[in-house]
């Protein structure tokens, strides 16, 4: 068992080859994938309602012959949320508040200053008018992911929520509904797959078409989600979730096992990478893995993500240790280090930092209060968690007073000559002020 977890030491020739291989997970693109969500899409496009019944009733072996009958009514939602375990629901009510918290601090307002010469300059802020939440369904029902969609939404002011999710064989979610009502989601429609990514992104008599989709899905989802881009907004492609932890000899072993490991359980693509100076703590946290592993009740599937995209990667020092995870900007990152909150500030790419041993990465999945929709596949050196920010526009706001014309149409004009784009120069100069022997 010690060799379940694949072993690399930046000291080796070919270190930078072998990161590279660990990283690449079969991120290219699947061609029957994308040939297939391509057809759903133009399938759903082209025929709206009808086709959307024909995908949910191949793919999620729903027999229905109305497309009105995917939308729960409210009150369901309601009753969902009434009739729920009183622990469980405590403890959504409690991640809701926690994280409705964290993102009213996220809510940007218009501004704008004025010029000496009453030129007005600004930036003015408007919420998305409406969003669709994809959550995902089938193997696993995660309320977290409402909770961490809708409420930013919510809190940016976005008018209208709706909510797609699969229901294989027509099994709903009590959890997943009641997190839906308690967090503000207006409409919801039991459907799924690449089918719900389309009917959101060009509407269909049923469904409305949205401005921006949000939230995680499967492999069809993310294609599908790629697909639309343009059409309309897309948060960001999610790939397998990931965690890297930095460790030095003040961690425990076992702690780090049981957090490699919580990220390993979500699929077999899921990758847990632990980074240390430290030899002996190498060795001593793939005999956690070993005395942890035969407990776990979803064993099979960590020890499958743990052989082909675990590792554990022996650096000369914390320096080193940073410039690796930085190369692999992971999606999470934990520092069970002795001065954490230091090595933090040295950290450059990294979807969410959990700083010091009991920042377990399991608590920003549920309830710390930051968004646990994060970039992924090394995104990180680019992309951002998903934000109140995500479901509102900037519009630049430009006010010329008289005298601030005369001047920037002079600073146009010349600019737009350079350019060759005469009418630019002509339209900025009839705001130019003329003295009677300027030349007309």
């Amino acid at each position: 068992m010690s060799g379940l977890i694949t072993s690399l030491n930046s000291g080796d020739a070919d270190f930078t080859h072998q990161l590279d291989a660990l990283l690449a997970r079969g991120g290219e693109a699947d061609l029957e994938v994308e040939a297939t969500v391509s057809g759903i899409i133009d399938e759903v496009r082209r025929r709206g309602d009808e086709a959307l019944i024909e995908f949910t009733c191949q793919f999620d072996q729903l027999d229905i012959s109305d497309a009105a009958a995917l939308e729960l009514p409210p009150q369901r939602l309601r009753s969902a949320l009434d009739q729920l375990e009183p622990e469980l629901r405590s403890a959504i009510e409690a991640s809701a508040a926690r994280i409705k918290a964290y993102h009213e601090y996220q809510k940007q307002e218009s501004w704008h200053y004025e010029e000496e010469d009453g030129t007005l300059l600004g930036q003015q802020v408007t919420p998305i008018e409406r969003v669709g939440l994809y959550v995902p369904g089938g193997k696993a029902a995660y309320p977290s992911s409402v909770l961490m969609t809708a409420i930013p939404a919510v809190v940016a002011g976005v008018s209208e929520l709706v909510m797609v999710v699969p229901t294989p064989g027509g099994e709903l979610n009590q959890a997943v509904l009641a997190a839906a009502s308690l967090s503000g989601v207006d409409r919801v429609f039991t459907v799924g797959g690449a089918q719900a990514i389309a009917a959101l992104a060009y509407g269909t008599k049923t469904l409305p078409r949205v401005d921006k989709i949000v939230g995680p899905g499967n492999i069809y989802v993310a294609t599908a989600k790629r697909q639309v881009f343009g059409q309309v907004g897309i948060d960001m492609i999610a790939g397998p979730s990931e965690i890297v932890v930095i460790c030095d000899q003040t961690a425990d072993p076992e702690w780090v096992a049981m957090d490699l490991f919580a990220q390993a359980e979500h699929d077999e693509r899921a990758q847990s990478i632990v980074i240390t100076p430290v030899p002996e703590l190498a060795g001593e946290i793939r005999c956690a893995i070993a005395n942890l592993l035969p407990e776990m009740e979803r064993r099979e599937i960590i020890a499958t993500a743990l052989s082909n995209q675990g590792a554990i990667i022996e650096v000369s020092s914390m320096d080193e240790a940073v410039r690796v995870s930085d190369r692999i900007a992971p999606e999470h990152l934990e520092l069970m280090v002795d001065q954490p909150l230091q090595l933090a500030r040295e950290i450059r790419n990294a979807g969410a930092l959990f700083v010091g041993k009991f920042s377990a990465e399991s608590l920003g999945d549920y309830c710390a209060g930051p968004n646990h929709v994060l970039p992924t596949a090394g995104t990180a050196r680019f992309s951002s968690p998903l934000g109140v920010y995500d479901f509102q526009t900037r519009s630049s706001l430009i006010m010329c007073s008289e005298q601030g014309a005369d001047h920037l149409g002079r600073v146009a004009s010349k600019v737009a000559r350079a350019e060759q784009l005469t009418a630019h120069a002509r339209s900025a100069e009839l705001r130019i002020k003329r003295n009677n022997s300027d030349e007309r």
